[in-house]
């Protein structure tokens, strides 16, 4: 039987490596929501960063989520990218949450390797303060490629996936999955920087 050692005299004579996590992105840009806000490390959508978000399906309120950040980005004057949505954004529905769509540019791509060079484009681009993208079949290289390209051009990058990629690890700094059963709530699977929180947090309909 080996010698047993106490933990303590490994870790003072440093035979122990310690992991640390990764540093929180450097900012935070309010994402509207107060109770998501207050848990993540930022206070917000980290910037020049990707933040994946995971859905059951289609329509259960992603957009909802992000459209208080994109109308002060928009009031601001500044450039919004959508890439590839899987339905025409309502016109009526964005303006009535506050968001200028004399500052969206929809990018259609029918072919999901052009929405993810799109959306590298635009990330990498400095014209777009937020690009939002719907990539179907993305690896772990092609977000790291998106990732980068939101680093370089400070923006604040979305990609909306299938729940189902909630397995695979990804590079995004965040990671929030959207749940609907038993009720609508958001559950934080990943935040650089800080653990994530062990409860749901609620997601009302209407506004924040």
């Amino acid at each position: 039987m080996g010698q047993v050692v106490a933990l303590s005299s490994l870790l003072e004579g440093r035979q122990v490596w310690q992991g640390r996590s990764a540093p929180a992105p450097a900012g935070g840009y309010a994402s509207g929501w107060p109770t998501l806000d207050a848990v993540l490390p930022n206070g917000g959508w980290p910037e020049a960063t990707l933040s994946e978000i995971l859905l059951p399906c289609d329509g259960v309120g992603e957009l909802q989520l992000v459209l208080p950040a994109l109308a002060r980005l928009s009031a601001a004057r500044r450039q919004i990218a959508v890439i590839a949505p899987p339905y025409a954004p309502c016109v009526a529905g964005w303006e009535r949450r506050g968001v200028s769509m004399a500052h969206v540019d929809v990018v259609h791509a029918p072919q999901a390797r052009d929405a993810l060079w799109a959306s590298e484009q635009c990330l990498r681009s400095g014209s777009y303060a937020a690009v939002l993208c719907w990539p179907h079949q993305a690896d772990d290289r092609a977000l790291r490629r998106l990732q980068v390209a939101a680093d370089s051009g400070r923006a604040l990058g979305f990609i909306f996936r299938d729940r189902s990629h909630a397995v695979q690890a990804s590079p995004a700094a965040l990671r929030l999955e959207l749940e609907t059963e038993p009720t609508r709530q958001i559950r934080v699977r990943k935040c650089r920087g800080s653990q994530p929180p062990a409860w749901p947090i609620p997601f009302p309909f209407g506004t924040p």
